[in-house]
């Protein structure tokens, strides 16, 4: 037996021996069933990882298992996931067959090669050689393997680029990062895969709820997936527990990340053109570890949503004047504030749009671009190369600007070039990430700015949150006590002109009363009266008086005119806002 395995080695390539060794050693199998499965894989001239499966011996998938831990690399179901056509051209059938390798994914210059055996380095050398690329291999069984060089060698090519496709298929979609894309549609080889279907699926479901996020994460005995609806976390279709690792692997080749790499974060973007509707959506891809594997966060940005029109945002009418005012001054400084997720991006680009004209030179760093502009030169931040928002800031000041904005004053001295920039001729627009406009002096303060850069350059603090919009479908009239309406801030004499409603929820709002979103906002103008409270340290708490006696809408009191209106409920007000807020 020892002597015909030789003759095996010869033949197949990857030692049978040490295939067997492996599942001996881990307890999967004993000696004498593999001995057995050597010998009918000789008699078929087979190899032995695929005739232990079918002569059920042991499971592919507890063979993937056992190889990633003796390798100490993550192991990778080929069978799950759609290769791109040009990746699998890298390397011919024949050498693929004859190694029991495939070529899976392509980031750069690194290509990942999915291996039966990766401690073949003479395979991984003549793959650099053949390929010109840096080799990252994964491993997987050889029946998966198989499997995929069978599916696609020779007709990879056609298959992936099949121009007609778009009139064959009525949910076509393309993926792409960068300059590339893969057309994927229904009835093509991509979507025999299980997993192709359950992703592309989720990717189409949220783009028709008009999700903001799609959250895929890994439990013990769950992998549960859910959609960020209008502010509200929503379970949908959650995939077998197993499939977990595969669905991951799929969303990171088609956001271009490393699948290789389980152990830190990593960011990616995705770009799908649906081609019946004739318009693009772009995914920013976040993967992350955790006890039981990766989680996955995709944000959906969708530029045929993104509001322009700085009217239909939710300011109010003497708001909207004074922001429109402020923005179109010659030099200053405007911050908009807000935890992540309240609009901020929107509001800035709403804002950038409005003096977007051909005599203002408009420059952008942001991190990331989350949707391209026409005449607004963006920049993206890119840490690899020490171009982060300093750099970028110290670039624009010689490059003849009229506004500049900064995607966030993160530190210091981003912060004193910022302020900078504002002293001198410019205006900036930047983010901060505070709970509302007078604890925004305090965090820049904190920063490490002097109290008289910041009233002699900052012109107004836009704070800003999301509330939930009534559903119109379904939205009826309710009674509230008055001593409810008295605790959320509403005065005793205004109650009558409040007009509530809530939505009982139907279909169109998936049963949650709540569609859409509408912004509230805190504009605090540096008048003379805020600009001495600065000077002379005020607390925040101080500086929060001055404003309700100035007479600054508060977040809670912006909410409450959404209530009188009828454009939100009771439930939103106490979500979106503090009772601290109020003047008692």
């Amino acid at each position: 037996l020892v002597t015909k395995n030789v003759t095996l080695i010869k033949l197949f390539g990857m030692s049978l021996n040490k295939l067997g060794e492996i599942l001996i050693k881990q307890g999967l199998l004993r000696q004498d069933q593999v001995q057995a499965a050597m010998v009918e894989a000789q008699r078929s001239k087979a190899r032995l990882g695929p005739t232990l499966v079918q002569m059920g011996i042991i499971k592919d998938s507890q063979i993937l298992r056992a190889l990633e831990k003796q390798y100490a690399i993550p192991g990778v179901d080929v069978s799950q996931f759609e290769i791109d056509s040009s990746v699998i051209s890298m390397a011919n059938r024949d050498f693929c067959e004859k190694n029991c390798v495939i070529p899976i994914s392509k980031a750069g210059t690194t290509l990942v090669v999915a291996f039966a055996d990766p401690s073949d380095l003479q395979t991984r050398d003549d793959l650099r050689y053949i390929t010109k690329c840096k080799i990252q291999p994964v491993v997987s069984t050889e029946s998966n393997i198989l499997a995929a060089i069978e599916k696609y060698h020779p007709a990879a090519a056609t298959d992936f680029t099949n121009k007609d496709a778009d009139e064959e298929a009525a949910d076509d979609i393309q993926f792409g990062a960068g300059q590339s894309a893969v057309e994927v549609g229904t009835g093509s080889q991509a979507e025999d895969a299980p997993v192709v279907k359950f992703v592309n699926g989720i990717l189409m479901e949220a783009i028709r709820r008009r999700a903001s996020d799609i959250h895929f994460e890994p439990y013990e005995k769950k992998f549960r997936v859910r959609l960020r609806v209008d502010g509200n976390l929503v379970e949908t279709s959650s995939p077998p527990t197993k499939t977990g690792p595969a669905i991951t692997s799929r969303i990171k080749i088609m956001s271009r990340m490393d699948i290789a790499e389980k152990r830190r974060p990593q960011d990616g973007r995705l770009k799908i053109k649906l081609a019946k509707e004739n318009r693009e959506m772009d995914f920013r891809v976040s993967a992350i570890p955790t006890m039981w594997g990766e989680k996955i966060v995709m944000r959906l940005l969708d530029k045929t949503n993104l509001q322009l029109d700085m009217t239909k945002l939710g300011f109010e009418d003497e708001d909207l004047k004074l922001l429109k005012k402020t923005i179109a001054l010659p030099q200053g400084m405007i911050l908009i504030t807000g935890p992540t997720g309240s609009g901020k991006t929107t509001t800035i680009y709403s804002a950038l749009f409005e003096i977007n004209k051909t005599d203002t030179n408009i420059c952008t760093a942001e991190d990331p671009i989350e949707f391209n502009l026409e005449g607004i030169n963006q920049v993206q931040m890119n840490p690899e190369i020490d171009l982060n928002f300093s750099a970028a800031l110290r670039a624009f000041l010689r490059q003849d600007p009229d506004v500049v904005m900064v995607g966030e004053i993160r530190d210091l001295e981003t912060a004193e070039i910022s302020f900078k920039a504002a002293s001198t001729g410019h205006m900036v627009v930047s983010t901060l990430h505070t709970n509302d406009a007078p604890s925004t002096i305090s965090r820049l303060i904190d920063m490490g700015v002097a109290p008289y850069i910041i009233t002699s350059t900052l012109n107004l603090i836009v704070a800003q949150r999301l509330i939930g919009k009534n559903c119109e479908s379904c939205k009826e009239s309710v009674q509230v006590p008055e001593a409810t309406l008295i605790s959320l801030g509403v005065p005793k004499a205004d109650i009558p002109r409040f007009q509530l409603f809530r939505g009982r929820g139907c279909a169109t709002c998936n049963q949650t009363g709540i569609k859409g979103r509408l912004a509230i906002y805190e504009l605090m103008p540096m008048t003379e009266r805020i600009k001495q409270a600065v000077l002379e340290e005020c607390s925040t708490t101080q500086l929060r008086q001055i404003c309700r006696e100035t007479g600054v809408r508060t977040l809670r009191r912006s909410a409450l005119l959404k209530l009188a209106r009828g454009q939100t409920s009771v439930e939103e007000v106490l979500n979106s806002s503090v009772k601290e807020d109020v003047n008692d």
